[in-house]
């Protein structure tokens, strides 16, 4: 839960504060104007700029957020006179300012000469982010690491075009984090850059083992030694791993396929499926020290690895026709944090900022920022300024707005 106590009165720009204080948005502005400066000096004077402010910053970001709540299509839909239109919020800043501000908008403006990673004008706010997420957090034992679902709008996906659609699922990189599955609190972010589109692009290692070998040990490079259970995917289960984890005492359990999987050092005699026909809740196990490699029977095989749970405890899934079907522990675990993490996807995959620019690490810092007012909702859930007020993930969203626009009602919108 969180580490620190926040008062009854703690409003929505406090929580998310925690993440992305006050020194932030102030660099922000510093780089901002760095880089309209340096921008004008090689391609002419621009007379209709003036350097951008701190409470501006503060505005620009919330028209942004505003659209994780109401999905408009364009965040300039606000000053429209449209359906999207939003005549309250629309008075605090001119469109033309807001566009000169978006034009210009950068958190590090110049590349140093050692500067070598890719993410270089993001990295040093991703940094200040997870620093927050360490220290107002401490997750409990299970956690997965996962991709979340940040796809467009649902109601965007269906209603346009297939050849649309394509074009914007098309991104430049993959976002995977490790998720603590008691609140649904993101702990950490990974962004892997596609670097091009050869043989080592994202595209080509997609269902490759060592491209997801380094985005688990990436995830859980601050976890060793605290005894947490983290559960994975097909793409991400392997022996080798498992193993190395172990040594670092983290220990695992993990969903394996034969097809996505790196299935080295396992029995091959697991791996197929018995000409037998069996009853559902029957399974097989193997054991190689502490590493359990289960096999279970459930209207087709399910494979399990895990060296968290002893394969001789007994569990059950419960489905709602055919009642209870008898399983070892370790898939009854697997099966109820898996569930916990569809229902996060459910619950605040919707509230992504619906702005998509085209650069990479702009796309990057929107998604990381809705990722920060997610957990911000989590931890304002878990405080007792929750039972004072009990705002929805979308009311705690238009007060967010409304404070970093400086608008003075603080009555919960409906």
């Amino acid at each position: 839960g969180p580490t620190r106590k926040m008062p009854l009165t703690a409003s929505a720009m406090d929580f998310f504060q925690l993440f992305v204080p006050d020194n932030v948005l102030k660099n922000m502005v510093v780089q901002t104007n760095m880089y309209a400066k340096k921008y004008q000096e090689r391609f002419g004077s621009d007379d209709a700029w003036i350097d951008v402010t701190l409470t501006e910053m503060k505005a620009f970001l919330g028209y942004m957020i505003s659209t994780s709540i109401h999905h408009c299509e364009s965040v300039l839909s606000i000053w429209s006179s449209g359906f999207y239109s939003n005549k309250s919020i629309a008075l605090i800043m001119t469109q033309s300012r807001f566009e000169k501000i978006l034009k210009y908008f950068h958190i590090v403006a110049f590349r140093s000469s050692q500067t070598t990673h890719s993410l270089y004008k993001i990295q040093p706010f991703l940094d200040s982010l997870q620093n927050g997420f360490d220290s107002a957090f401490r997750p409990s034992q299970a956690q997965v690491l996962h991709e979340p679902l940040i796809d467009e709008d649902p109601v965007f996906i269906a209603t346009c075009t297939e050849r649309e659609l394509r074009k914007r699922k098309k991104r430049k990189f993959s976002l995977w984090v490790r998720q603590c599955s008691s609140t649904g609190f993101i702990c950490q972010i990974y962004v892997h850059l596609k670097e091009g589109s050869g043989a080592d692009g994202l595209d080509a290692l997609k269902n490759k083992p060592q491209l997801h070998s380094m985005v688990a040990k990436s995830l859980c490079q601050n976890a060793s030694g605290k005894n947490y259970i983290i559960f994975t995917g097909p793409s991400i289960t392997s022996l080798n791993l498992f193993e190395e984890f172990e040594k670092q005492g983290i220990y695992c359990c993990g969903l394996l396929s034969t097809r996505k999987s790196d299935c080295t050092g396992l029995p091959p005699s697991m791996l197929n499926n018995s000409a037998t026909p069996q009853s559902r809740g029957q399974y097989r196990i193997r054991m190689k020290g502490n590493m359990s490699l289960i096999c279970w029977y459930n209207k087709g095989h399910f494979r399990f690895l895990t060296n968290a749970y002893s394969p001789v405890q007994q569990g059950v899934i419960i489905k709602r026709k055919s009642g209870e079907i008898p399983c070892p522990l370790a898939v009854e675990a697997f099966a109820a944090h898996l569930s916990y993490i569809c229902k996060y996807d459910d619950k605040y995959s919707k509230y992504f900022i619906s702005h998509k620019p085209n650069k990479t690490w702009q796309q990057v810092f929107w998604f990381a920022i809705s990722i920060a007012i997610n957990n911000a909702y989590i931890l304002y859930k878990m405080s007792e300024a929750y039972h004072v007020t009990r705002y929805s993930r979308a009311q705690f969203g238009e007060r967010l707005v409304k404070e970093l626009l400086g608008l003075e009602d603080t009555s919960p919108s409906h």
